[in-house]
C-alpha cells in the first residue's frame, strides 16, 4: 500500500499564459471517479492489509494495548527502556545497586552481592545475568525462582520472569531435540506472562502483548500455523507492529512454499483467510505483471476453497480481483450480507447491465459499511492515490448511476458526503451539472457557514472545510452569473465579501451611469478587480481555472460525450454551464472585455484610452488580444510618450481628464476639418464683416434722415 507523500519525479510550472489542457504534475492528486466512471464501476480497489488482519485476531479481555511511545518515532530502544523501567519503584541506593549487577557476568555473584535487595529483584538480576551469558538453564531456574515467591513479594518482576522463562525454555528446546517437552513449557510460559499483566503485575515494558508474538514464534516452530497466525493477528490487534510484520513474513514463507505442502497449508482456515487478506490488498505487488509467486496463491487458494463458506466475502472479492466473474458470484451467494457482498454484487450487476438491482445493491452496501471503515491510502495505475474508506467510495460509484439516470442533486449529495475523498467530483458536478438554484437551494437548506479560519490556521496551511469549499464555489458561481447581491453573503471570508460586493457595484455603474467617463471608470475597475482577484471571486473550481489547487496546476481533460454511463440530458447541462471563455484562467477574458468596454465610453484622444488599452494588453490572456489592444491604440489613440514600451510602462488612467476631451475632441475634428480652406475663410470673414459694418451705417442714416 503506498502513502499520499511519495515525491513526484516531475515538477511541471504553470505558464502566465494559457497553453489549452495540460496534464497535472506537481504535487499528488486524487482520484477522480468521474473521469473514467466505466473504470471506477468495474475496478475492486485493493484491500489493506493491516486491516484484513485485524479481522483475523481476537483482542484478549483485559489485556492493554501498547502505548504508542513504545513504537512511534519518539521511542527509545529497548535496553534503554528496561534500564529506565529497572529503576522504577527502587530506592535511590537500590537503583544504584541494580546498574552496578547488571554489570556482572556471574549469576551467582549477583545473588551474592544483591542479598540486600528484595528477592524478586535479586533473582530475576540473576537469572537475567544467567541469560546474558547463555547459560538458560540457570537462567531458566532462577526465573521460576522469582514466579515461586509468595504473590504479594513479586509484584515488580513477576511478568519479567514468566517472558524470560519463556524465551529461555524456547532457546534450550533447540538443544533439547525431537522428543522434547520445552516448547510446550515455553507457551505455557508466554501464556502465564499474559495472565499476570491482566491480573495487574507491573508491565511497564508491555511484555504481556509482546508474549503473543514470543508463542507465535514457538507455533510456528512447531508446525502450527493456525495458532500461530491466530496469536500474530492479536498481537497486532494489541496495536503491536510487530504482529502486522510477523505476518507478512508468514505469507513470504507461504508463497515460497512447495505447491504440494501449500496446498494441504491451504485447507486450514487461518491461512486460508491470510493468503486470501495477503491478495485482496496486493500485498506482494502493485502494478504491472502479477509476480509468479501470487499466481501460484491464487490458484492453490481457488482449488482449496471449493464448497467453502467460511469467509466467502472475501474468496468473492478475490475471484472478482482476477476476472473469474462466475466464482465471485457463487461465493456470494453465501456471502451474508455484508458491505463488501453488496458492493461485489452491485458491480455483478453493472457487468450484467442492470442498472437497477446495481442501485438496490449499492444502497445496501452503503448503508452496511461502517462510517469510519477505512482501507487506507492506494495508488491507482496512472498514479492518483485515493483514500479508500469503503462507505464514501461505494456511494461515488452510486452516484455516477444517479447522474446516468437524471438523479443529479441526488449524485452530487453522495460525493460530497466523502467530505475531501471525493471533492473534485463533486465540484464538477456541483458548478457544471447543478443550475445555480439546485445547489443554491442544497447549501441554503444543508450546508450551513462553518467556523471562519483564524489567520493562524491559515499562516499553518490549515485546509479550508469542504463545507467552505461549496459555499465559495456557490459564491463565484453567482458573481459569474451576474447575480451580485445573492454571492458576497457565501464567501468564507470577509476580505472576499467586501471584494465582491465592489466588483457588483462596479458592474452596475457600468450598465447604469449615463456619464461616458462613470460607466469607463466602473467597467475599468471591475476589470481590474476581475483580472487579479479573479481567481478568488470568479474562477472555476474545477476547469479551466481549477481553483481548487489556487490556479497553479491543471489536470487533463476530455470531451463529455453521450456513452452507456453518460446520458444526453447531463452532456446538454455540462454544455450550458462551460466557461466563457473555456480558456485556462478564464476571468482574464473576462478583465480584458471589460476594458475594452471601458474604452468604448472614453474619447479616443484621450490619455484614458490610450491607458485603458495599455494596461488590458499585460494582463496574460493570449498574444492576440494583447496585439489587438496595441492595434487599436495605434489605429485610434493619441501619441504619448510611453507608447514606445506600450504594454509595460503604461499610466493610470486619467478618467478626470478625459472629460475635457469630449468637448476639445469636437472642436479639434471641426478645425481639422476645415484647415484646407484656411484663406478663403479669412477672405470671407474680412468680407462677411466688411458687409456687415455698411449695413450698420446705413440703418443708421435712415434714421437720422
Amino acid at each position: 500500500m503506498f502513502t499520499h507523500n511519495w515525491p513526484r519525479h516531475l515538477l511541471c510550472l504553470s505558464l502566465s499564459l494559457p497553453l489549452g489542457s495540460a496534464l497535472a504534475c506537481g504535487p499528488d492528486f486524487p482520484m477522480r471517479l468521474l473521469d473514467n466512471r466505466g473504470q471506477s464501476l468495474a475496478e475492486l480497489p485493493e484491500g489493506n492489509f493491516r486491516f484484513e488482519i485485524n479481522r483475523l485476531g481476537q483482542a484478549i479481555g483485559g489485556l492493554k494495548d501498547v502505548t504508542e511511545v513504545a513504537y512511534g518515532m519518539d521511542a527509545t530502544d529497548y535496553a534503554e527502556q528496561r534500564s529506565q523501567a529497572e529503576q522504577t519503584g527502587l530506592t535511590v541506593e537500590q537503583q544504584a545497586l541494580v546498574k552496578q549487577l547488571r554489570g556482572l557476568t556471574d549469576a551467582r555473584q549477583v545473588e551474592a552481592q544483591g542479598a540486600s535487595l528484595p528477592a524478586e529483584l535479586r533473582l530475576y538480576l540473576a537469572g537475567a545475568v544467567a541469560f546474558a551469558a547463555d547459560d538458560q538453564g540457570l537462567a531458566a531456574d532462577y526465573f521460576q525462582k522469582v514466579l515461586a515467591l509468595p504473590s504479594d513479594q513479586r509484584a515488580l518482576r513477576s511478568t519479567w520472569a514468566a517472558y524470560s522463562l519463556g524465551r529461555a525454555l524456547f532457546a534450550m528446546s533447540s538443544q533439547a531435540g525431537a522428543g522434547s517437552d520445552l516448547l510446550a513449557q515455553s507457551r505455557t510460559a508466554f501464556e502465564q506472562t499474559r495472565q499476570l499483566s491482566i491480573d495487574g503485575y507491573s508491565d511497564p515494558l508491555e511484555l504481556g502483548v509482546a508474549s503473543l508474538g514470543e508463542e507465535a514464534r514457538v507455533a510456528r516452530t512447531v508446525g502450527d500455523w493456525d495458532s500461530a497466525i491466530e496469536l500474530y493477528a492479536t498481537q497486532n490487534r494489541h496495536g503491536s507492529t510487530v504482529g502486522y510484520t510477523s505476518l507478512k513474513l508468514l505469507m513470504a514463507d507461504l508463497a515460497n512454499m512447495p505447491e504440494e505442502q501449500l496446498a494441504e497449508l491451504l485447507k486450514q482456515q487461518p491461512v486460508q483467510q491470510l493468503v486470501t487478506a495477503s491478495l485482496i490488498s496486493r500485498l506482494g505487488w502493485s502494478f504491472g505483471d502479477q509476480p509468479p509467486n501470487e499466481q501460484k496463491l491464487i490458484k492453490l487458494l481457488q482449488g482449496s476453497t471449493r464448497g467453502s463458506l467460511d469467509n466467502a466475502d472475501r474468496l468473492a472479492a478475490v475471484n472478482y480481483q482476477q476476472g473469474d466473474y462466475a466464482s465471485a458470484k457463487a461465493f456470494l451467494e453465501h456471502a451474508g450480507d455484508g458491505g463488501l457482498a453488496w458492493w461485489l454484487r452491485a458491480k455483478l450487476a453493472v457487468r450484467e447491465g442492470d442498472k437497477n438491482a446495481a442501485a438496490a445493491a449499492y444502497a445496501k452496501a452503503a448503508q452496511a459499511f461502517p462510517q469510519n471503515e477505512s482501507w487506507g491510502e492506494r495508488r491507482t495505475p496512472d498514479w492518483a492515490f485515493e483514500s479508500v474508506q469503503p462507505k464514501c467510495r461505494v456511494e461515488g460509484e452510486s452516484a455516477i448511476l444517479a447522474l446516468q439516470r437524471g438523479d443529479y442533486l441526488q449524485a452530487f449529495d453522495q460525493l460530497y458526503r466523502s467530505n475531501e475523498i471525493y471533492w473534485l467530483d463533486a465540484a464538477t458536478v456541483a458548478e457544471r451539472v447543478l443550475t445555480v438554484d439546485e445547489l443554491k437551494q442544497y447549501v441554503d437548506t444543508q450546508v450551513p457557514a462553518p467556523p471562519a479560519l483564524t489567520q493562524q490556521d491559515r499562516d499553518n496551511y490549515v485546509p479550508l472545510p469542504v463545507a467552505a469549499k461549496l459555499r465559495n464555489l456557490l459564491a463565484r458561481r453567482l458573481l459569474r452569473e451576474e447575480r451580485y447581491d445573492e454571492a458576497p453573503a457565501y464567501f468564507d471570508r470577509v476580505e472576499l465579501q467586501h471584494k465582491a460586493r465592489w466588483y457588483g457595484q462596479l458592474r452596475d455603474d457600468a450598465e447604469s451611469k449615463w456619464w461616458p467617463t462613470k460607466r469607463a471608470f466602473a467597467y475599468f475597475h471591475a476589470a481590474q478587480v476581475a483580472r487579479y482577484d479573479g481567481m478568488e471571486l470568479l474562477g472555476y473550481e474545477m476547469s479551466p481555472d481549477y481553483a481548487t489547487f489556487g490556479g497553479n496546476y491543471s489536470l487533463e481533460t476530455s470531451e463529455l460525450k453521450v456513452g452507456p454511463l453518460i446520458a444526453e440530458g447531463e452532456v446538454q447541462r455540462q454544455q450550458a454551464t462551460v466557461a466563457q471563455p473555456d480558456e485556462r484562467f478564464h476571468y482574464r477574458f473576462v478583465a480584458t472585455a471589460l476594458a475594452n468596454k471601458a474604452a468604448n465610453h472614453l474619447p479616443h484622444s484621450s490619455q484614458a484610452f490610450a491607458a485603458v488599452l495599455c494596461r488590458a494588453s499585460n494582463w496574460g490572456t493570449s498574444l492576440q488580444e494583447q496585439s489587438a489592444f496595441y492595434r487599436r491604440y495605434v489605429e485610434n489613440g493619441p501619441y504619448v510618450v510611453w507608447a514606445g514600451d506600450f504594454g509595460h510602462q503604461c499610466q493610470d488612467p486619467d478618467f478626470q481628464n478625459a472629460d475635457k476631451r469630449y468637448v476639445t475632441q469636437v472642436t479639434d475634428a471641426a478645425r481639422s476639418t476645415l484647415r484646407p480652406y484656411k484663406r478663403a475663410l479669412q477672405v470671407g470673414g474680412v468680407l462677411a464683416v466688411t458687409a456687415a459694418a455698411l449695413m450698420l451705417i446705413n440703418r443708421r442714416r435712415r434714421k437720422v434722415q
